[in-house]
């Protein structure tokens, strides 16, 4: 019987180390629970980083402590159920490629922006559960794919190997693109009954303009095309341009999308897509910014490059300080997109904006 590599091995043969012993391969027509155990001590980092991550952070005002709290619930709720939708399956190789991604952790920002915004306007998060899932892997998707030679070339992501580092540029790539469809069924197969037809239906159409060639992958070309240019000739309005597709784009879809669940009226989906538009501009600002201030432990992927390809980005256009004042700009205009909903329900918005803003990972 043909042998199969673990991720173990895989893991192992990419950084070095000893690779260990081949395993028979599981029954086509059953689960192994053996490679999902494999795979699950790296969600249980990624949650325990969530909470590392919440102590750090914390504040000595209630709200700041209330919003570390909330940030720990929803991160352990997306993970949960990221890790009961994809499980290990036949053909093991795909699906532990998937889910070492997927599991990784991360700020779950997408999946809380949309579970937010479904509260927010009255909608239950049980509702909004598969669109807040489906979110992560269009993102997920994305980083895996940005992350290969032939993009950005990044050897790490979140502290750990890049998946093609660890399974290969060809399995990756399929990795993410399983995953892209997968979050399509994912919407249209799990989104509860009682959430009428037609609101998973926009959900749907509007999460597949957001990934495609109007989104980020529009986002993801302009960008590899302004790549070797000089900056002056790159522009604002390019970079603007890169920065609202290839990142804001989802980020729009998070908001809209889980507003849509929760059956929110034309108007207040369109307020808060000026409201999602503003932190999507600014949560790329900000990378720009952490890209030539931090570290790469601090960031958990290679910081500097931005700068060392002499990329346009916010601070070599306009410098550190205006790169600043921008940001906090969008994340002002944002929040005043808030002000005509129930104050109450809009905390976590106002605060994801401002986690954004001052995020420094």
């Amino acid at each position: 019987m043909a042998m199969a590599v673990t991720t173990q091995a895989r893991f192992a043969r990419a950084s070095g180390a000893a690779p260990a012993p081949g395993r028979a391969r599981a029954s086509p027509l059953r689960t192994s629970n053996a490679s999902r155990c494999r795979v699950a001590p790296r969600a249980a980092r990624a949650v325990a980083q969530v909470e590392a991550d919440a102590d750090a952070e914390g504040s000595a005002s209630a709200g700041a402590r209330d919003f570390n709290a909330y940030v720990l619930e929803r991160a352990k709720l997306v993970q949960q159920a990221l890790d009961v939708a994809v499980p290990v399956q036949y053909p093991e190789l795909i699906h532990e490629s998937m889910r070492y991604s997927l599991l990784a952790g991360g700020k779950r920002v997408r999946p809380m922006l949309c579970l937010a915004a479904c509260e927010m306007v009255g909608g239950k998060v049980e509702d909004a559960l598969p669109t807040a899932c489906a979110l992560e892997m269009v993102h997920t998707m994305s980083l895996i794919h940005d992350d290969l030679p032939m993009m950005d070339n990044d050897d790490y992501r979140r502290g750990a190997l890049t998946n093609h580092k660890v399974y290969g540029e060809d399995n990756a790539i399929l990795a993410g693109d399983a995953m892209l469809a997968y979050s399509f069924e994912h919407v249209a197969r799990d989104t509860p009954s009682t959430v009428p037809a037609e609101r998973t239906l926009r959900v749907v159409a509007d999460l597949g303009k957001a990934c495609g060639a109007c989104g980020l992958v529009g986002g993801q070309v302009v960008d590899l095309e302004s790549e070797g240019k000089p900056k002056e000739e790159v522009g604002m309005d390019t970079l603007r341009y890169i920065h609202e597709h290839k990142t804001g784009a989802l980020l729009e879809a998070a908001v809209c999308c889980g507003a849509i669940i929760g059956g929110a009226s034309d108007e207040q989906v369109e307020k808060l897509r000026k409201y999602a538009l503003d932190i999507g501009l600014a949560f790329q600002v900000v990378d720009d910014i952490l890209d030539v201030t931090k570290t790469s432990e601090e960031l958990g992927k290679t910081a500097g490059k931005d700068l060392v390809a002499d990329k346009a980005t916010y601070p070599s256009l306009v410098g550190l300080d205006e790169a600043k004042r921008i940001a906090r700009e969008l994340v002002d205009s944002a929040k005043a997109e808030l002000a005509d909903f129930d104050q109450e329900a809009a905390w976590p918005l106002y605060a994801l904006a401002t986690f954004i803003l001052e995020r420094d990972s």
